[in-house]
């Protein structure tokens, strides 16, 4: 069974729930908006069904509302901060905003943020950036109950470390590439979980170590406590990008990697390692907006199979036409969470 709501319903009980965990009106509306436009992109693994475990995470401490990103360090195009355990949706916005206006000022930055609580949709801050015709990169560490194992590995050893690229293209709708270096986002399974459907062969192992398509392997504990793990895309190339992720997104951030048995901590803490590039100051633009315009084309021209080629972000962008139209259908499961969380703090909904 399921229920659909519209995109304003779901705003609102999520920022109700948010405002009574303890955040402000403004960052309670900043962080339901975004979770419902992950949501409206065909991402429901980002979406509202984030809110039970971001409540959980704030009674427990380790998210903390109303809370800013600091900067430690600044020498115009390297930037270091600290997201000091505040919402990522407030604090990744906080940093990407100052990343593109230094990027605009002086053609580029490097920005390297640390101990934020989860970040949500990475494709979010990669649009951010190329409404104003700009180049970004991401690479994110997750820093939670480790859920992919490492290829060749039988447990899991790190978490779903997304890589994002966002690429503006002239008179065109740009170019957002966004995954996580698991075969699939840990979200998913919950929502599969949640929704009583089975994954499909590959995609999983066991606490055993053994293949199974159960996402529950990677949502509940299994007979002694155990979980089972996600296994990286790719085989032996999306284990090689999660490493260089947590490298770069934990390490040179200063937000730490995951090297300890698993704990039940509710906070997800991530850490992103970034560039932006105005391509204006290259000294390319006109060579790059022609080639870039060609090489699109040119892929756009390959004969149809499946559904005919689409470029990464055209997919998301024709789920929200489709779900602001039709509204957003959640499982039972996940909004008796979401109505559950609000419980705990006070919210009816």
């Amino acid at each position: 069974m399921s229920i659909t709501l519209s995109a304003a319903q779901l705003r609102e009980a999520g920022a109700q729930v948010l405002r009574a965990a303890g955040s402000s009106a403004d960052e309670a509306k900043q962080v339901a908006d975004n979770l419902v436009l992950a949501n409206l992109s065909g991402h429901d693994s980002h979406g509202v069904g984030m809110i039970p475990r971001y409540v959980e995470a704030v009674l427990e401490g380790g998210l903390k509302p109303n809370t800013s990103a600091a900067v430690k360090l600044d020498t115009g195009a390297l930037v270091a901060m600290d997201g000091q355990r505040g919402y990522g949706q407030v604090t990744g916005v906080e940093a990407m905003t100052l990343a593109i206006g230094r990027a605009q000022k002086i053609g580029s930055c490097v920005l390297a943020l640390g101990n934020s609580h989860h970040l949500g949709r990475i494709g979010h801050f990669a649009e951010m950036a190329v409404a104003q015709g700009l180049v970004s990169i991401h690479f994110v560490n997750v820093l939670s109950r480790p859920v992919v194992a490492p290829w060749g590995g039988g447990d899991g050893r790190f978490g779903t470390n997304p890589f994002c690229v966002g690429v503006p293209l002239a008179g065109r709708d740009p170019f957002i590439l966004d995954f996580a270096t698991s075969r699939v986002a840990q979200g998913k399974m919950r929502v599969a979980h949640n929704a009583g459907k089975q994954v499909e062969p590959g995609t999983l192992i066991d606490e055993r170590g053994q293949p199974t398509t159960n996402p529950g392997v990677v949502v509940v504990p299994q007979p002694g406590g155990l979980f089972g793990a996600l296994l990286p895309f790719g085989e032996y190339k999306g284990y090689g990008m999660a490493v260089a992720c947590e490298l770069l997104g934990g390490a040179l951030t200063g937000g730490g990697t995951w090297h300890r048995p698993a704990d039940g901590a509710r906070a997800v803490v991530n850490g992103m390692f970034m560039i932006v590039v105005d391509p204006k100051r290259l000294g390319t633009q006109a060579t790059f907006e022609q080639e870039a315009l060609a090489f699109v084309e040119w892929l756009k021209q390959s004969p149809p199979t499946g559904g005919g080629v689409k470029l990464a972000g055209e997919p998301e962008r024709i789920a929200r036409e489709a779900r602001e139209r039709e509204g957003i259908e959640l499982d039972d499961q996940t909004w008796a969470e979401i109505v559950d969380a609000g419980k705990k703090v006070g919210a009816v909904l």
